[in-house]
Order: structure tokens, then sequence, then C-alpha cells
């Protein structure tokens, strides 16, 4: 194994990053994209918005490369984002959307979280996320 491979290795952003969402839901608009669910996390968002589990799955929820998706409005923004509002599900976004800026993707170097940090206002921002919090994020789906 390379040394460069080591297990104990520490990640380049091993003293945290700064982090705090605020919600202007640049994450949550633009291109179009996938936010993945499991049937729990459908379940929830329906119960929160008080609807009937099966009408939610079908006006809300798409398969996609075998899995479940929420839709997008047809300009690629999030089916619950809404301007001004912003997300009308925060309180049970799903972990995806919990776990934003912290993906693989973005963190893979420290010119990908500036590329992040460019595209998202909270990024590099606020709160000093600690190297153990951002490991644990990275585990919960992989961005």
């Amino acid at each position: 194994m390379s040394e460069e491979n080591q297990p104990d290795e520490q990640p380049w952003y091993a003293d945290g990053l700064q982090f705090t969402c605020t919600r202007c839901g640049d994450c949550c608009t633009g291109a179009p994209g996938f936010v993945w669910v499991t049937e729990d996390e459908v379940e929830a968002i329906a119960k929160f918005r008080g609807e009937n589990l099966r009408e939610f799955r079908e006006l809300y929820t798409r398969t996609a490369r075998g899995r479940r998706t929420l839709r997008e409005k047809a300009n690629g923004d999030c089916v619950f984002f809404e301007r001004g509002k912003g997300c009308t599900v925060y309180p049970v976004r799903p972990p995806q959307c919990r776990t934003w800026p912290f993906w693989e993707s973005n963190l893979e170097s420290p010119e990908a979280w500036q590329k992040t940090c460019e595209d998202c206002p909270g990024s590099g921002q606020g709160e000093l996320i600690p190297v153990e919090e951002i490991s644990k994020r990275l585990r919960v789906i992989p961005m």
C-alpha cells in the first residue's frame, strides 16, 4: 500500500471546514439531477405534508437508474423548493440534502472544495464543522 493510501492518514480537511446553511436554495435549484430517497424517507415526507403515501409517491417521486428520486420542476428545481420560502420539507429533507456540502465529490481535493465554496454561499463560511462530523456525513450516502 502506498504511503498516500494509509488508512490512518488524515484527509486534507483534517482541521475541519466551515459551513452554515443559508437556505438560499442554490443546491435545490438549477441543473437537473437526482435526490435519492428510500421508502422510509418518502413516507416521512408524505406524513409531514399530510398526504396519502401512494398518491405522494406517484406525484413527487420517480424511478431512475433503478432507484427512487424526487421529481423536479420543468426548470430543474426540486419539487419541494419554493422561491421566497425555500425547502418546504426542510425538517424531513432527505439525507442527501442534510449532508450537503460534505459529499465525496466536493471533498476529493482542496480545489473541489473551493469550487463548492464558489457555488454555495454557506460553504467556507460560518460554523467550523470538525473532521469527525464531516466523516460521519460522508458515510451517510455516497455522492
